[in-house]
């Protein structure tokens, strides 16, 4: 009876370990390799399907090349989990996206095998160049490899990149990971052949004699040696597009043979000069049935049963906010034909999906490219169309250029439905939506909401439909709502008026957005404790509710506000308008109770609330705080 082969996996603690096997184990090392990733992500949940599409060809890119002091750039960064169990940190993977545990992407204070931070796509070919002409600045030899996906390619940066790369011509190696087979697929062994026959010292050094001597050719017979050479490399191989922009192509490779990798990346390695992009095909979700059938119900999972493939969803009687903004776009799609929609690659994260099924013809997914996808909508809304465009507020960060150019300053009527608003739990720093109030409510003719619950979400969609004077934005949080009940159809709210939900007569508490019932169960505690308070929903960060706000200052001796957003926003403007009424003469109290100045951590969203300030235990002990400050006469009813 056989016994079973030693774990290569646990004798693999660092690169180094790597690189010290024979070429003949590596085939053992990627399998235990991909089922750790499996277990690993099965206990804590994250980005999982473009992970195992990419086992075999991280365990080659690390054993060809000498990394850390070869800098590997893995872009976007939920394709780096292998990379992380490769690098030191296998012991640490099941704190994946916790509390205090390793990012989900990669992040430079966590390992010097992470030389780029990466969460936002297409961003590493830029970043590769910045490195290589810092190694040739620095008069070094290390390598530079940038990790690209074929979606990553829709983005008009990695575009400049290349462009900028060809023009340099530094030494840059780009792995163009196609794992949606978008662009050539493998073609067997005479791809791989091929692949390593152009990779190959023998063949570029014969292509540049060749074109020494075509040069001294009449201009005429060089430009068409050329010209022929090109097209019979592009007709084997395709990558053309990649040529003219200064790279040299090699592909498409199949990603997940090491016989053909190998051999190639390291005729890549051993290149002595220019940009080169090896096209390689793999395929999401490699290795695991569950995740190759469904890889876009796989690209991100909760905990998962690892022989079912089931996953673990948490039991919430309330929809959530990406659901109900959905459903209240469809209803107003069907009374009014110019409602059209546009996604930056989002659609299922966006909710979009539901209304492309009921609308194919006025929905638009523009792939990851924010820019294009605000200017785009400007153009639909400048031709009489009502655009929804649907961006998390992270990523709309990248289109603030858009925004205020081609949306704000034409004053065209842009609905920006911005997602994810506010802290966003194990997904951390980089898809926190914490500025989006401050950089939106600063642009003149933007009208900027937030809402507090899934009700006032759905009149807040009918009200972006009913505005055509110039763009306004809604924000709402990712989750589930509270369960308050959906009106049967959403009524557009009068722009620049907030409600009053409950009223006292010392404090108030003016509240924008999510963290409404939060300021509801203070008000019931400082009630108990002889302190009378009213609630407000501002509703509008701008234009603001005058009116309300200085009743409120005027009538309370402490007005709080409270935003799910960074210094700068909310409270800044309600201060502004306080200080220009001269509302702040009379001894009234104001605190701004906001996102603290740090880039939000990683963890479940009540607890980065907590710890931010932003729960009702916090509101209550900023009231106790002023009053106490005040002397305990203040504190009597």
């Amino acid at each position: 009876m056989s016994s079973s082969p030693t774990p290569l996996l646990d004798r693999v603690r660092t690169p180094t370990d790597l690189r010290a096997l024979p070429e003949g184990e590596l085939r053992q090392l990627v399998d235990e390799l991909r089922a750790e990733t499996i277990s690993a992500v099965s206990v804590t949940g994250g980005h999982l399907g473009a992970g195992l599409g990419v086992v075999e060809l991280t365990v080659a890119l690390h054993y060809v090349f000498d990394t850390p002091r070869d800098r590997l750039i893995w872009d976007v960064g939920h394709q780096a989990y292998p990379h992380k169990i490769l690098t030191g940190r296998r012991d640490r993977i099941r704190t994946l996206r916790q509390g205090g545990g390793l990012s989900g992407f990669t992040r430079r204070a966590e390992s010097e095998y992470d030389p780029f931070g990466a969460a936002h796509s297409s961003t590493s070919i830029s970043a590769g160049l910045g490195m290589a002409v810092a190694r040739d600045l620095g008069k070094r030899d290390n390598a530079v490899i940038a990790v690209i996906g074929d979606g990553a390619m829709s983005a008009g940066m990695a575009y400049e990149a290349m462009n900028n790369a060809g023009a340099l011509h530094s030494r840059l190696i780009v792995i163009l990971n196609d794992n949606d087979m978008s662009i050539a697929p493998p073609t067997g062994a005479m791809s791989a052949y091929l692949a390593r026959l152009v990779s190959s010292r023998t063949y570029i050094s014969l292509r540049d004699v060749a074109k020494q001597l075509a040069q001294r050719l009449p201009k005429f017979f060089y430009d068409k040696a050329k010209r022929t050479e090109e097209y019979g490399r592009g007709f084997f191989t395709g990558g053309t597009l990649f040529e003219e922009l200064g790279f040299y192509y090699v592909g498409p490779l199949d990603g997940h043979n090491l016989d053909h990798l190998l051999p190639v990346l390291k005729n890549v390695r051993d290149m002595p000069r220019g940009p080169v992009l090896v096209h390689v095909v793999t395929k999401k979700g490699k290795g695991y049935p569950p995740a190759e059938a469904a890889d876009d119900k796989y690209h991100g999972v909760s905990a998962f049963d690892v022989v079912t493939g089931a996953q673990a969803k948490a039991k919430s009687n309330a929809p959530s906010f990406t659901r109900v903004f959905a459903d209240a776009l469809v209803a107003e799609g069907a009374r009014d034909e110019k409602i059209v929609a546009v996604s930056a690659a989002m659609p299922q994260g966006t909710g979009l999906d539901r209304f492309g099924d009921a609308y194919p013809d006025r929905m638009f997914d523009v792939g990851i490219a924010e820019q294009h996808a605000v200017t785009f909508a400007a153009g639909l809304a400048s031709e009489g169309y009502k655009p929804f465009c649907a961006i998390y507020s992270t990523f709309l960060q990248r289109a603030y250029d858009q925004v205020v150019h081609d949306v704000a300053i034409q004053n065209l009527p842009v609905r920006f439905a911005i997602d994810r608003a506010g802290l966003v739990g194990a997904d951390g720093p980089t898809h926190a939506g914490a500025f989006d109030i401050a950089y939106l409510a600063c642009l003149p003719n933007m009208t900027v909401m937030a809402a507090a619950d899934e009700a006032e979400l759905v009149h807040m969609v009918a009200t972006c439909a009913a505005h055509d004077s110039g763009p306004i934005a809604l924000r709402y949080p990712r989750g589930d709502g509270s369960g308050v009940e959906l009106p049967e159809r959403g009524e557009p709210l009068t722009i620049g008026k907030g409600r009053v939900l409950r009223e006292g007569s010392r404090i108030a508490i003016l509240s924008l957005g999510a963290r409404l019932g939060e300021a509801l169960k203070a008000a019931e505690d400082l009630a108990a404790r002889g302190l009378s308070t009213t609630v407000a929903d501002a509703r509008f960060a701008k234009p603001l509710d005058r009116e309300l706000v200085l009743r409120l200052a005027a009538d309370h001796e402490l007005l709080i506000t409270i935003e799910e957003g960074a210094t700068g926003g909310f409270g800044s403007h309600v201060l502004s308008l306080l200080s220009d009424a001269g509302a702040l003469d009379n001894g009234l109290k104001v605190r701004t109770m906001r996102l603290p100045d740090t880039f939000a951590a990683q963890d479940k969203p009540e607890r980065l609330y907590a710890a931010a300030g932003l729960d009702a235990k916090a509101i209550v002990a900023m009231a106790l705080g002023v009053f106490a400050a005040g002397g305990a006469a203040s504190l009597s009813a």
